[in-house]
Order: C-alpha cells, then sequence, then structure tokens
C-alpha cells in the first residue's frame, strides 16, 4: 500500500472510530468497531505487525492502571465516599449559593486529581445533582463545574488522567517531579475556571437556595476508605521512586477495598470485573493501534513540521495551542498520542504543554474528550438535558484563558525548579 492510500484509509478508519464513540449507535461499547479497524490498518499494511505490538506493549499498562483505578473509584463509591462529601458540601455551603459551587469546585478538583476524570464524571456529578436538589439550588453551575474539572483539574497528577499517564511515560519525570511542575498551572486553571463560572452563572447562582433538610440518617464518613487513598496515592509516588509501574499502587489500594467489599458481600467478582471498564480498556488499545498508523502515515511529519522547537514561553504555548485544536480534531487520547512522538524529543516541557492542551482544550466541544460524552449521558440519564450551545459559548469563556494561564504558569514553574 502507498502512503496516499494508507493515510486514508487510516485516517478514515480513526474518524470512523471517534464518530462511532460519540454516537454510540443501541449503547454498544467503542470496541465494537474500534478493534476491527486495528486489525484493518494492520491486514492493509498501513502500520506493520511489529510497530502495532509495540504500540500495545506501551499502552498496556496505562490500560491496566485505568482499569485499576476505574475499580478503586467505584468501591470508594460503594463505600459512601462521595455521598459523605456531598453531605458535607450541602451542610456547610448552609443555603448559600456561593460556597455551595466553591464547595463542588473544590470536591471536583481533588477527585480528578487522585481518582482521575472519569471518578468526576460519572461517580460525582449524580451526587452534584442530588445535593443541588437537596438544598433547591439550580443544578447548572455546579454540574457544568463536575464537566470542566473532569479535564481541567486532570492536570495535577500522573494518575489523573489516561492522558497524563502517557505523558509522565514519555516526559522521564518522576511522579513529584511531575506534580510539582504541573501545581501551578493545575490551580491556574481551576482558579480561572471558578472565576467564569461564577461570572457566567450568575443568575443562577442568584436564585438561591436553602439549608438542606436534616435527615434522619447522615451519610458516615468512610474512614478505612480514605486511609486506603491516602495509602494508594502515597504508593504512586514510592512506585515512581522505584522505577516501577503506578499500575501496581493502584492495584494494591482496588485489591484491598475490593477483598473488604467481597467479604462484606457488598459486590461481587462479576461486579469488579464490569467495574474496570475491560470492553474500554479494549477500545483505548485497539485505538492506539490506529492512531499509531495515522501517525506514521502523514500525521506525525505534519505535527513535526508545524511544531516550534525548545521550551520558550511562545513555543510552549503554540505547543498548548495546537494540542488543543488536535483534541477538539480528533479527541484528546489520539492527540497525545500523535504529539508525544513529536514533542518527547525536546524534553518535559514540551511534553507538559503539549497536556495542557489535550487536556483543557476538551471543554470547548463535546467530541473533545471522551469524558465529556460520558458526562452528557450521565446527565440526560437522570433527566437533565445539557445545551450544546451552552457548552461551547462557555468553553470559548475558558479554554483560551486556561490555556494561556497554565502555559505560562508551566513556564515560571520550569523556570524555577527547572525540567
Amino acid at each position: 500500500m502507498n502512503t496516499v492510500t494508507a493515510e486514508t484509509v487510516s485516517v478514515t478508519l480513526l474518524l470512523g472510530v471517534l464518530a462511532f464513540a460519540v454516537v454510540r449507535p443501541r449503547g454498544l461499547p467503542e470496541a465494537v468497531v474500534a478493534v476491527p479497524a486495528a486489525v484493518i490498518v494492520v491486514l492493509a499494511g498501513a502500520v506493520s505487525l511489529s510497530d502495532a505490538r509495540a504500540q500495545l506493549e506501551t499502552l498496556l499498562p496505562v490500560v491496566g492502571f485505568l482499569a485499576a483505578i476505574l475499580v478503586l473509584a467505584r468501591l470508594c463509591a460503594d463505600e459512601g465516599l462521595f455521598t459523605a462529601a456531598g453531605d458535607l458540601v450541602a451542610r456547610v455551603c448552609g443555603g448559600r449559593t456561593g460556597p455551595l459551587l466553591g464547595g463542588v469546585f473544590a470536591v471536583a478538583a481533588v477527585v480528578t486529581a487522585v481518582l482521575s476524570l472519569d471518578a468526576t464524571v460519572v461517580l460525582l456529578t449524580p451526587v452534584v445533582l442530588a445535593t443541588a436538589a437537596r438544598v433547591g439550588a439550580r443544578p447548572r453551575p455546579y454540574v457544568y463545574a463536575c464537566a470542566h474539572l473532569a479535564n481541567s483539574a486532570s492536570l495535577l497528577l500522573p494518575v489523573s488522567n489516561l492522558t497524563n499517564l502517557l505523558a509522565f511515560t514519555a516526559s522521564g519525570l518522576s511522579f513529584t517531579r511531575f506534580a510539582g511542575l504541573m501545581a501551578l498551572p493545575w490551580l491556574a486553571a481551576v482558579g480561572v475556571e471558578y472565576l467564569v463560572l461564577r461570572r457566567v452563572f450568575a443568575a443562577d447562582l442568584a436564585a438561591g437556595a436553602h439549608p438542606p433538610e436534616p435527615v434522619a440518617e447522615r451519610p458516615g464518613v468512610p474512614v478505612f476508605t480514605l486511609v486506603v487513598l491516602a495509602l494508594t496515592l502515597a504508593g504512586f509516588a514510592v512506585t515512581s521512586f522505584a522505577g516501577v509501574e503506578p499500575l501496581w499502587a493502584a492495584l494494591a489500594g482496588a485489591v484491598v477495598l475490593a477483598a473488604r467489599a467481597l467479604g462484606q458481600r457488598r459486590t461481587t467478582v462479576v461486579g469488579l470485573v464490569r467495574s474496570a471498564g475491560p470492553l474500554f480498556c479494549l477500545f483505548v488499545l485497539a485505538l492506539g493501534v490506529v492512531v499509531r498508523a495515522v501517525v506514521d502515515n502523514g500525521l506525525g511529519s505534519g505535527i513535526e513540521r508545524l511544531l516550534p522547537e525548545g521550551a520558550s514561553l511562545p513555543a510552549l504555548l503554540a505547543v498548548a495551542a495546537v494540542a488543543a485544536v488536535l483534541a477538539n480534531l480528533i479527541n484528546n487520547l489520539p492527540a497525545i498520542l500523535a504529539l508525544l512522538p513529536v514533542v518527547a524529543a525536546a524534553g518535559p516541557g514540551p511534553v507538559l504543554a503539549a497536556l495542557i492542551g489535550v487536556n483543557l482544550g476538551p471543554n470547548l466541544t463535546y467530541v473533545g474528550s471522551l469524558a465529556t460524552l460520558l458526562w452528557r449521558r450521565i446527565l440526560r440519564a437522570h433527566g437533565v438535558e445539557p445545551e450544546l450551545g451552552h457548552f461551547t459559548r462557555l468553553g470559548l469563556l475558558t479554554v483560551p484563558a486556561t490555556l494561556v494561564a497554565s502555559t505560562v504558569a508551566l513556564w515560571g514553574a520550569l523556570a524555577l525548579i527547572g525540567p
């Protein structure tokens, strides 16, 4: 197969896989189309079998971590962690919408950073909806905060997002170094999001709320779960220093909570397997092969010609902007897979700038992130219809501002503490 044909086939299949992931007809899993597409690019010669195998070997630890963190997040939800957080925020806000929005921001930022963006979208969003209803507040500011922070607040740790794990591997940084460099960009993104959402949703916040009604039995704080989470987070740092994949720390935390839940008969082995999202993990692996074919047949060289060299502030801003645009064109996961082979050689700075772009860019459109698509489905399942126009207008206000603020913060962090 010549290069032009291989590029055409690869791009067509990638767009088809992403379109299916957006629409998901009859609720079919994304892997239904992604796996055959991966087989086709290999059989057609768009990517060699050895390159496809190398891509899978690169992605396997990342996907294994994804499965472990999904199980961990689900078990935390089953233990009542998110419900207790929602109850605490409702009681502290005392019927005041400003503190309620601040509380949702704080909880969503921490949940996203520690348990990944999927936990915020799937597990926290329904709790936030219920909390808003409990105090009689209009839900829009709070559910949009969940959607935006699922992307924006995923900058902090290597474990906060699947894109982070890929960038973390390519950057050569330790867990604590990564977190140290991304702390300022994370704070900048969350801060800008808070200021913009408070202004945009001023009318909803002004509508007010009321103190939560007393309940017969208040949700207890799951202390054991919090301790396991804290130890798991510490384990991420320890495994990084030891040169071990963070998968094993996540797996250890999941095993502890799973063993407890199984012993108390609050879950089953089948339930645990389902919570790991095996078909979604298979989709990620297959998507990686298709993206490798697209990169090898033209996209990689195109990106290389487009991106500037070096780690100056203008160069970092350009990398972040290109990454954000690419995420909205082909989704953030394929975008980071396409960008990393190009930016990794330039050092940690451009890698982290690309990560800022692919994590913040998806707040502009639904298709930029699978998590955002999932958020939309969660709202519909709870009888709330998100507005495309409102989502896009909000993104136009937040994405450029957060991109610039976070990238400047990254440049400052690199200057202060070095790459």
